[in-house]
């Protein structure tokens, strides 16, 4: 079944996700770093240090979101990153906070699709997605679409929620995903489902070795899952 924001609506998960964060998108950034403790930018720091080594000169941010992870990619010294989303909402958040900074020549935010990206094949040199991939309408359609834009050799890395496995940080988590920030988030972005959904999309999407097989299924190689912080996270890459 798939799992929607708004479950008596009769739109589709992709429009569903997209009001979503337009309505969270005032408080979508607070609430992300309160919620995380903060850890949530050293996972970003570590996933963008994978690709250090290929020195990227044109990145895709696949739903950027506000923008965070195709900021933290600048440190990857590249001439251009694109970020694309489905939400105006959260674009709107971004684009302030890439003028405010003086950065407006280094990353250029637009709306977009996952599902149906509008560029051409071979384009990027790298492709990054951070939370966002299990937030796709089609999975397997989304990933072949960032397959397709990557340049053959080039990498993809995802950062996405994970389900930690171990005694007794399993049950700590459980305690707090499900039961604890659900209420916070409501709370602050006024917005009940989208902290129920955060929970409920995590605990469907198929993480761990089960997505590296997705990965390659689309035809990604050299697949890799790093944990992090006791499995709460993971750090997904792949080869074209």
């Amino acid at each position: 079944m798939t799992v929607v924001p708004y479950k008596e609506a009769q739109s589709s998960k992709k429009e569903q996700v997209a009001k979503m964060f337009d309505n969270i998108s005032q408080r979508y950034d607070f609430l992300n770093h309160f919620l995380s403790l903060g850890i949530d930018k050293g996972w970003r720091k570590k996933a963008i240090r994978l690709l250090q080594a290929s020195h990227p000169k044109i990145v895709l941010d696949v739903a950027t979101g506000t923008g965070d992870f195709a900021l933290e990619a600048l440190r990857l010294n590249p001439d251009k990153v694109i970020g694309v989303d489905i939400s105006e909402g959260m674009l709107e958040m971004g684009r302030k906070k890439i003028v405010t900074r003086g950065l407006s020549n280094k990353i250029e935010l637009r709306s977009g699709d996952s599902e149906n990206l509008p560029f051409e094949e071979n384009k990027f040199d790298a492709v990054t997605v951070a939370f966002g991939v299990r937030n796709f309408e089609n999975l397997e359609t989304g990933l072949q679409e960032i397959f397709r834009v990557l340049k053959p050799g080039a990498t993809v890395v995802i950062l996405e929620f994970s389900r930690p496995q171990k005694f007794p940080f399993k049950q700590l988590y459980n305690v707090y995903f499900k039961g604890i920030l659900p209420k916070i988030g409501q709370l602050i972005s006024k917005d009940k489902a989208a902290y129920t959904y955060l929970p409920e999309s995590v605990e469907a999407f198929p993480d761990g070795v089960e997505f590296e097989r997705i990965l390659q299924k689309v035809g990604f190689k050299n697949t890799a899952c790093i944990p992090l912080t006791f499995g709460i996270s993971s750090i997904y890459t792949g080869r074209k």
